[in-house]
C-alpha cells in the first residue's frame, strides 16, 4: 500500500478528484496519510478531514526563518512515513534537502504541456493568461516527477485541451482541470502505486 501526502495551498480540486479516485478504486493500492498545507485557511484541509484524512499546516508565518520553516516542513513530512509526495497546487517552493531525501519520490501537477508555459513565475491563471496570449491551440496539464528545478523533473503524463474562440483565463483554466488535471494526476499516482513506472520512469500519454 502505497503511503500518500499531498501538499496543498488552496481549495483543493486536485486532492479532491485524487480522494475520488481512490473512494472509487480508479487508484488501487495506495492512500493519502495527509493533507499538508502551507495555508491555514487552505479549503483543501477542509476537504481531507472531510474524508477523515489527517490534515495539518505548517505555516512558513509561524517561524523567524526559511531555513525554520523548512527544517518543520521536512520534520511534518518525515513523521508520516510517505511512500509518495503530491504536490497539489503547493506555491512554496519544496526545500532542496527534501527533493534529495525524497528523489524520485515527489510528483507535482502543472496546468500546461511543459515545456510551455513553465517555468519560475508560471502558476494558477498566470499560466492560462499567457496561453491566450501566445495564442496557442492547445494547451493541457503535465505531471512530473520534482527534481531541484523548477518544473524540469522528468514527465511522467500529459494531456492535450484545446483552447477555444472567446476562451478567458478562468475558463481555459477550468477546462485544463477538467479534461486534464483531474485525470492524469490520480491515473499517474495509481501507475506509481501499482509499479508501472518501474524499474525506470516512462513517459506516457493518455488520449
Amino acid at each position: 500500500m502505497l503511503n500518500v501526502g499531498v501538499m496543498v495551498s488552496g481549495g483543493g480540486t486536485n486532492l479532491q478528484a485524487v480522494i475520488d479516485a481512490i473512494e472509487s478504486g480508479a487508484i488501487t493500492n495506495a492512500k493519502i496519510r495527509a493533507v499538508i498545507s502551507n495555508n491555514p485557511g487552505a479549503y483543501a484541509l477542509e476537504r481531507a478531514k472531510k474524508h477523515g484524512i489527517e490534515a495539518v499546516c505548517v505555516s512558513p508565518k509561524s517561524f523567524k526563518s526559511r531555513e525554520e520553516f523548512h527544517g518543520a516542513l521536512l520534520e511534518k513530512v518525515d513523521s508520516y512515513e510517505l511512500d509518495l509526495i503530491v504536490l497539489a497546487g503547493f506555491l512554496v517552493t519544496i526545500p532542496g534537502e527534501m527533493i534529495r531525501k525524497y528523489q524520485n519520490q515527489i510528483i507535482n501537477i502543472h496546468p500546461s504541456l511543459i515545456p510551455s508555459f513553465c517555468g519560475v513565475g508560471y502558476y494558477g491563471l498566470k499560466v492560462h493568461e499567457a496561453a491566450l496570449r501566445r495564442g496557442v491551440k492547445l494547451t493541457g496539464a503535465t505531471v512530473h516527477f520534482v527534481d531541484e528545478g523548477v518544473d524540469s523533473g522528468p514527465i511522467i503524463l500529459q494531456k492535450a485541451v484545446e483552447v477555444l474562440p472567446g476562451d478567458t483565463p478562468e475558463v481555459l483554466q477550468r477546462r485544463v482541470m477538467e479534461e486534464a488535471e483531474w485525470k492524469i494526476l490520480p491515473k499517474a499516482i495509481d501507475m506509481i502505486a501499482n509499479g508501472e513506472l518501474e524499474p525506470e520512469f516512462r513517459k506516457e500519454n493518455i488520449e
